[in-house]
């Protein structure tokens, strides 16, 4: 008798540390998952130290206080009230972050743990009841099955209805803490009923959906209140001539991963030390071939991709890691092709009311269809533009339509990507006349990035021409068009393609291929391909430096070219 009272002992035990064994790996993931998210330092580190000391604590307290005294639910409330305490001290010192946001991810993790341990300890009793042979259970088993599909899919649509909930970034979290404690419901049931649990379905579904749909509706209003609300303003005029972009020494690299172990062998080294500025009321041009890294920069000033090294800064104040919703209202973009830009199965009404919804949080259809009737006319579009689909639009009334969008939140820089490539020459026309009376009326800023030379010469202020990465000459347009002094440079204006009815072959092209971005050339990557008197040996070994050809007028070069002399200090 007493050594049946040890094994049985043993073997909950057994089970118990199982139990916190599998709940130790799901509170790793859970921790890892939701601070990388936020891109929080020590992720890894922070996720192994509170997840281990919570295991030793549970089995310690846990395991072994329950064994003594068989009150389980008193020791773990107990259990969450320390794990709590202890987990929010490691999270603010590993973490390096606040309070309050210790406590949300300790909590979060904790309730989820807690619902998980009870699940797992029924789970058990759920086997043990699957494997019995009788008919009797089959129409339990069934519907008990159904039922957790039945609360798994409704809640999730639950979840996701109301016309805030995009604003909610942890609603899947949400939607985590509700379902949870009513599959334990469901679960607690099943065991406890066994094969009359199909005689009391509606009863047990009732009550786990009580049960979450409850939690899912306080968790919701606490996370709406977290939600910042703004009002729709006017267009803004910016006064001109003020800082608003600067980019210093800017990289980005995508690693290259070989092996089974997926281990770093190289990288391509798409963006290499760009720095550039823009002003207020100013079109910054980016030039250059295909390939050269231009689009890379616009997605690093975004936030959608991870710079190597540099610093970005919008009003002289860094841009975080971590884009915020203020940046998503002041730097917007418009890319290049509208179609892939541009849902087919949204009204233009609701196209361009997403960022009104997404960003600034309105959900007023009236107030929305108002202010989107406005931005329609700033782009010389009509009221009966408002309910149609994008099929119904030429090419050039789309573009108007994405650049509508991207001033529905009072932007100061707008990042235009080719915004021109994919439309014909008089609808080109059309739209760079629009940016700039838009430019002139309001004083944004524009990145104008693009490969056509016609069109950056009539939109841009200053040029920035890169190659391979880089960028090799920095001036006005008049500077680079009218004395461009770079041997790249010289050679992109040389192979423009002009119409001459007397003479329609092509005049010039530039020599060689773009070297590969993974293993550029030693010493100035344009060396290959240079055909510059002032071209000699050290191009091939040592790396280019500035040098000022005139006022604001800069290239990177080895020599200075035929006939240069450098400006006079003031």
């Amino acid at each position: 008798m007493i050594l049946q009272m040890i094994l049985t002992t043993l073997e909950q035990i057994t089970t118990e540390i199982i139990v916190l064994i599998i709940v130790l790996l799901i509170g790793f993931i859970f921790m890892t998952r939701y601070a990388k998210k936020r891109k929080w330092d020590n992720s890894y580190r922070a996720a192994i130290i509170i997840n281990f000391i919570w295991f030793i604590i549970d089995l310690i307290l846990g395991v072994i206080t329950y064994q003594l005294f068989s009150i389980g639910f008193l020791i773990d409330s107990i259990l969450v009230v320390i794990n709590i305490f202890i987990g929010s001290i490691i999270a603010l010192k590993l973490l390096k972050i606040s309070l309050k946001k210790a406590l949300i991810l300790i909590i979060i993790a904790q309730i989820i743990l807690f619902t998980v341990t009870y699940i797992l300890n029924e789970i058990p009793n759920t086997i043990s009841i699957f494997a019995i042979d009788n008919p009797l259970y089959e129409g339990s088993k069934l519907t008990f099955i159904f039922s957790l599909i039945v609360i798994v899919t409704i809640m999730s649509f639950i979840m996701n209805w109301g016309d805030k909930i995009q604003l909610i970034e942890t609603k899947n979290i949400i939607l985590l803490l509700s379902i949870l404690p009513g599959i334990y419901s469901l679960v607690f049931a099943f065991t406890t009923l066994k094969h009359e649990f199909y005689l009391n379905l509606g009863e047990n579904l009732i009550l786990a959906f009580i049960i979450s749909i409850t939690l899912s509706f306080v968790l919701k209003k606490i996370a709406f209140t977290t939600i910042k609300y703004e009002e729709l303003r006017e267009m803004i005029v910016l006064e001109k001539d003020k800082h608003l972009l600067t980019v210093k020494n800017l990289k980005v690299y995508y690693p290259l991963l070989a092996g089974m172990l997926k281990r770093q062998v190289g990288a391509v080294k798409a963006v290499n030390g760009v720095s550039f500025e823009i002003k207020t009321g100013e079109t910054f041009g980016l030039v250059g071939e295909s390939g050269c890294g231009k689009t890379t920069i616009a997605n690093a000033i975004l936030g959608l991709i991870e710079k190597t090294e540099g610093d970005i800064f919008f009003h002289d104040e860094p841009i975080p890691d971590e884009f915020s919703g203020y940046l998503r209202q002041k730097i917007q973009i418009v890319f290049q092709d509208p179609d892939a830009s541009l849902n087919p199965r949204f009204k233009i009404v609701d196209i361009i009311a997403e960022p009104l919804k997404n960003i600034l949080g309105i959900t007023d259809k009236n107030q929305i269809r108002k202010h989107v009737l406005k931005l329609l006319q700033q782009v010389s579009l009509k009221r009966e533009h408002l309910d149609r689909y994008p099929h119904e639009f030429s090419g050039g009334q789309k573009q108007r339509i994405i650049i509508a969008r991207a001033l529905a939140c009072n932007p100061e820089l707008i990042i235009l990507d080719e915004p021109t490539s994919a439309l014909d020459v008089s609808v080109q026309a059309q739209i760079l006349n629009l940016l700039k009376d838009l430019q002139e009326s309001y004083g944004y800023g524009f990145l104008f990035i693009t490969h056509n030379l016609a069109v950056v010469n009539h939109i841009a202020d200053r040029i920035g021409v890169m190659y391979l990465g880089k960028i090799v000459e920095l001036g006005s347009t008049e500077q680079i068009f009218f004395n461009p002094t770079h041997p790249y440079t010289q050679a992109l204006l040389a192979s423009r393609s002009e119409i001459d009815p007397e003479n329609q072959e092509i005049s010039f092209v530039i020599s060689g291929e773009v070297p590969s971005p993974i293993d550029p050339p030693p010493g100035c990557t344009f060396n290959p391909r240079c055909v510059s008197d002032a071209r000699t040996a050290e191009c091939e070994v040592e790396l280019p430096h500035k040098m000022e050809i005139e006022k604001d007028h800069y290239i990177w070069c080895i020599n200075p070219p035929v006939g240069f002399t450098p400006p006079a200090d003031d």
